[in-house]
């Protein structure tokens, strides 16, 4: 693994929140999009070499409404940067670290995804992600 890439938090309301972290950060986001297959809209922040990513459900029955209705807005998940998404997987899975998607998806910002299972990562839901080229 690179790098953390990015935070993911948890909003029930992403102009609110996004007026929220322009004022703690000092800048606005550099992207807004929504990710259908996930049900979310996300907005993004780049501070330093890290980025903040807010999530807000776009329908009930996404993972981020269920967050939020199980636990409340918050830190939800964090991301990891990696050169090469599908061997990485695979050493992962080979160190007995649980997959939550056997195949790499089309996440946000022009990044194919695979997140971990929390119960293998101290309750933590961790992403890979790896950069699309093209």
């Amino acid at each position: 693994m690179q790098q953390i890439e990015h935070i993911g938090i948890a909003v029930k309301n992403l102009e609110f929140s996004n007026n929220l972290f322009t004022k703690l950060l000092g800048i606005t986001p550099y992207k807004q999009e929504s990710v259908e297959s996930e049900g979310v809209m996300t907005s993004f922040f780049q501070t330093g070499q890290t980025k903040i990513e807010l999530l807000e459900a776009t329908n009930p029955e996404s993972r981020i409404a269920k967050f939020i209705e199980k636990k409340g807005e918050g830190i939800h998940h964090i991301a990891f940067e990696v050169a090469d998404i599908l061997t990485e997987m695979e050493r992962l899975k080979s160190e007995g670290f649980i997959l939550l998607n056997e195949v790499p998806k089309k996440g946000a910002d022009n990044k194919l995804v695979c997140f971990l299972h929390p119960k293998a990562t101290n309750s933590v839901l961790v992403e890979l992600c790896q950069s699309i080229i093209g």
